[in-house]
């Protein structure tokens, strides 16, 4: 199975993160959600509040700005959770709806319940880039790994990829990845998924956490194969992530867009469709301009480079010049390498 993990490409994973909103049957139709609309996977992520922080009001501890201004980590994090208990049941509600279901472990006690369930494939957070330990607990379980590169330089980058690939993962996605929330326009440079894909030489792709549908497309074209985006149901209004999720049949018109995108892409060498071929007749090739007698000697004035392109290839026009007629020749015959007994240089 590995193998064909994302033999869809472009392959979207619905991020649900905190969008069940603390219940689980609201996660069960984020579930349906994405398989209804085309995502080819969906996402939890594993952890609870004392695997993420303390427990403590210290200044340290309190978000002063940005979407989720006002809370402290303990608080915000236990809101968001998707409880440990919850797991197996999704895991089995997404097998019976013939999904893709795997998740985001944010500790080691994470990766052990993920294993539990035979997760297919890790996620790790922007956030968790630089944990190495828990990044060598991952790749030693050898499934593929997803890892977000927001936050991260090259180096810290590189540290992480050569980690997995030497404590047994063989199968490493990096997605350019902006940990902004949302992010702004302003904040995305798309050439660092060349330059990711240059240096490290693995799959690429995009976690998207812009309002802007386009800059998934755009990434397409860049070279990305994996998109992940956060999910929510049509007309959900509340839940941690709604202002840069995609909702109900949104969903299924970003999948649309991205997977035409990849389509226009095409083969990755030079190629020209059978289609446009045909109209190789309406390029300029060389014709009898005039009569002209076996014997007389070929000049602009009796020949001519016009449409359609039957004819002799332009380039030969001028080595025709002053050479003698082979035969004699109808006005708008074409000219053609049939009435020459010499050899025209290509």
């Amino acid at each position: 199975m590995q193998k064909n993990i994302f033999k869809n490409k472009p392959f979207l994973i619905a991020e649900i993160s905190a969008n069940h909103c603390g219940n689980i049957g609201l996660a069960k139709k984020l579930i349906d959600t994405a398989k209804n609309n085309g995502a080819d996977a969906v996402k939890l992520q594993t952890f609870s509040p004392d695997t993420m922080t303390i427990k403590a009001d210290k200044e340290d501890f309190k978000i002063k700005e940005g979407l989720w201004k006002g809370y402290n980590l303990w608080n915000l994090y236990e809101k968001a959770q998707t409880p440990y208990s919850w797991h197996k049941e999704l895991f089995n509600y997404a097998k019976r709806k013939k999904i893709i279901c795997f998740s985001t472990p944010f500790d080691e006690t994470a990766v052990d319940l993920l294993e539990k369930l035979n997760t297919p494939i890790y996620k790790i957070s922007s956030f968790e880039m630089t944990d190495i330990p828990l990044i060598k607990k991952i790749a030693k379980t050898k499934k593929p790994i997803i890892m977000s590169t927001g936050l991260s330089n090259l180096d810290e980058i590189e540290l992480s990829f050569k980690t997995a690939k030497k404590f047994g993962c063989r199968d490493i996605t990096l997605l350019y990845c902006v940990s902004a929330y949302p992010a702004k326009e302003s904040d995305i440079n798309l050439n660092n998924i060349n330059i990711i894909k240059k240096k490290f030489g693995c799959r690429v792709g995009f976690s998207d956490h812009t309002k802007n549908t386009n800059i998934a497309c755009a990434a397409i074209a860049m070279g990305a194969e994996v998109i992940e985006k956060h999910i929510a149901l049509n007309g959900q209004k509340k839940g941690l992530d709604i202002k840069f999720s995609l909702k109900g049949k949104e969903i299924l018109s970003f999948k649309k867009r991205i997977s035409e995108t990849y389509k226009f892409l095409g083969l990755n060498k030079f190629k020209r469709s059978k289609n446009e071929m045909k109209n190789k007749k309406f390029r300029r090739s060389i014709y009898a301009y005039k009569n002209i007698e076996k014997g007389e000697k070929f000049s602009k004035k009796n020949i001519k480079v016009v449409r359609p392109g039957y004819g002799l290839d332009p380039k030969y026009f001028e080595q025709l010049i002053g050479k003698k007629s082979p035969k004699k020749i109808k006005i708008a015959s074409r000219i053609n390498l049939k009435i020459f007994k010499m050899t025209l240089k290509k």
